[in-house]
């Protein structure tokens, strides 16, 4: 026997396409491969670079940091020392000034009153240290004969302004508007003349 007779079964075996299970050719489903379905690309997604516990101490830190700069310039602020209070001749200006505005508008009687208590407080409290608001004018004015404090002219002044004063307070004299405009810029001579 020849080798090809041998070997022809085995090649009608392997030739011959396996048994389908009772499916026809015909009905064979088809094996071709379909199309591949290219999916398009997803939109990115916001992602935070942060894990949420270091946003967690940014924050905390920032409110320390805030708390400790608010503390400091309110420290600052309250070690800051005050103003200096005005002067005794600071506060007799001004009171002074606002009387010369109402020379025509205030009686003569009280105004005399006024303006003789605001030259009176002038001289307690400034470096003359009488306690002027609590002397009649007599005793005030024996007070600074003597005083070095007080030269010539000041000892006039002030002796014609308290007379002038007594005159309309106690003697009830008429007195007009001409009166308290020149009470008040004798006040005023005295007190920027002898300013403290």
């Amino acid at each position: 026997m020849s080798a090809a007779l041998l070997l022809s079964p085995i090649f009608a075996v392997l030739s011959t396409p396996p048994p389908t299970a009772g499916i026809s050719p015909a009905a064979a489903p088809d094996v071709t491969p379909s199309p591949v379905q290219i999916h398009d690309i997803a939109p990115p997604i916001d992602v935070f670079p942060y894990p949420p516990w270091m946003v967690a101490t940014a924050i905390a830190v920032a409110v320390i940091l805030l708390g400790l700069v608010i503390w400091f310039i309110v420290s600052l602020i309250r070690r800051r020392p005050p103003p200096p209070p005005p002067s005794a001749s600071e506060i007799a200006l001004r009171e002074l000034e606002k009387l010369r505005t109402k020379v025509g508008e205030i009686e003569p009687y009280a105004f005399s009153v006024v303006v003789s208590d605001v030259l009176r407080t002038f001289i307690a409290n400034a470096k003359f240290s009488l306690p002027a608001t609590r002397q009649t004018s007599p005793e005030f004015l024996a007070a600074i004969s003597g005083s070095k404090l007080f030269n010539e002219s000041d000892r006039s002044l002030l002796g014609h302004f308290l007379e002038k004063c007594d005159m309309i307070k106690f003697a009830r004299m008429d007195a007009t508007s001409a009166d308290n405009s020149e009470l008040v810029e004798s006040a005023l001579a005295f007190v920027q003349g002898g300013q403290a």
